[in-house]
Parts: structure tokens; C-alpha cells; sequence
């Protein structure tokens, strides 16, 4: 698919980060038509309360098609309660082999304040090996921003904030404007 096809498929960043024994994922607020800047306060940060469990998730992409997405994940973490890694795995798989879903054009990170993950309509459920991931088009900016302070006495908050200054900074996709919300682990 083209970006001619889908202009809006490359216009924002989120970013997740694990220390200290939370869980923060950040987003920007930018939403972008081709050139065009349509809003500059859009929430891809959201959170979820399945079966009263938190879980905190951002996406990239589509908005229709992410809110398709994070409804098929509520109902997946309602089966499988309080496993967010399975419940990834089941979307992911249908996101996979579903004729509807494999049209969707979005990536989610999540997190219940342990476990991180990237969920793709690749069949990918990732988790960081250096507790950074980042997604959208600005994600490879926050990711090394992120990993650049990852030793620092930062934590985890200030290092997503950061990173995202870092990637609103050289990528015109991605504003400032930041929604941030974070989980505190079980572990």
C-alpha cells in the first residue's frame, strides 16, 4: 500500500518505557492528512480496565482500525484475565489470519505495569530486550533517545518525555503535545 493510498499511516510516536519497576508509554498528539496537520491533541494513550484489570496501551496507525484493535484486546484480556501476554497472542493471531482484521493498518504497545509489549498485524508480539520499544514515525527517534538515557538517573517518565522532546524535534509527524500514563508493576 502506498502512502497515497493511506496518508495518515505515518503520523505518530509512541514510545514505552520499563524502570524502576513502572511502566510509563507516551504519545504525541499530532494527527497528519498527507502534509497536514488535522489536530494537534489526539489521546493514542488509553487506557483499559478489562475484568479490572489496568492495562495501558498506545497506537500508531489508524484510528478507526486502533480502537478496532483495542476492543478485540479488552475482550481477549477478558477471557484470558490477568494474562496480557496471552491475551497479545490471541489478537495477534487473528489480527494474522482474520480476512477483516489483516486489512487494519495500527500497531499497539502494551503493558499491564509488568510485562511491555508490541503487538503487529504481522503476528508479532514483541517485548523489548532493553525495556524501550517505540512505534510510528517518529518511533526510531524516541527508541534511540530512549536507550541513550536508559543508564542515566532519569526515570522511567522523565526518560519517555524526553525522548519524545528528542523525536518531536526531527520528526514533523510528532508534536509535543504528549499524553503519558503509566502502571506500576507486580513484580
Amino acid at each position: 500500500m502506498s502512502e497515497q493510498d493511506f496518508p495518515g499511516w505515518h503520523g505518530t510516536t509512541i514510545i514505552g518505557v520499563r524502570k524502576g519497576g513502572k511502566v510509563v508509554i507516551a504519545g504525541d498528539g499530532q494527527v497528519s492528512v498527507g502534509p497536514t496537520v488535522m489536530k494537534g491533541t489526539a489521546r493514542k494513550v488509553r487506557r483499559l480496565k478489562p475484568g479490572g484489570m489496568d492495562v495501558v496501551a498506545g497506537f500508531a496507525g489508524s484510528t478507526a482500525d486502533a480502537f478496532t484493535l483495542l476492543e478485540r484486546l479488552e475482550a481477549k484480556l477478558e477471557n484470558t484475565p490477568g494474562q496480557l501476554a496471552r491475551a497479545a497472542v490471541e489478537l495477534a493471531k487473528d489480527w494474522r489470519t482474520d480476512k477483516y482484521l489483516q486489512k487494519l493498518e495500527a500497531m499497539l504497545i502494551v503493558t499491564d505495569g509488568t510485562d511491555l509489549f508490541v503487538v503487529t498485524g504481522a503476528g508479532d508480539v514483541l517485548e523489548p530486550e532493553h525495556d524501550v520499544t517505540a512505534i510510528g514515525s517518529g518511533g526510531n527517534f524516541a527508541l534511540a533517545a530512549g536507550r541513550a538515557l536508559m543508564d542515566s538517573d532519569k526515570d522511567a517518565e522523565e526518560i519517555a518525555r524526553a525522548a519524545m522532546a528528542i523525536a518531536a524535534d526531527i520528526c514533523v509527524y510528532t508534536n509535543g503535545n504528549l499524553t503519558v500514563d503509566s502502571l506500576e508493576g507486580t513484580a
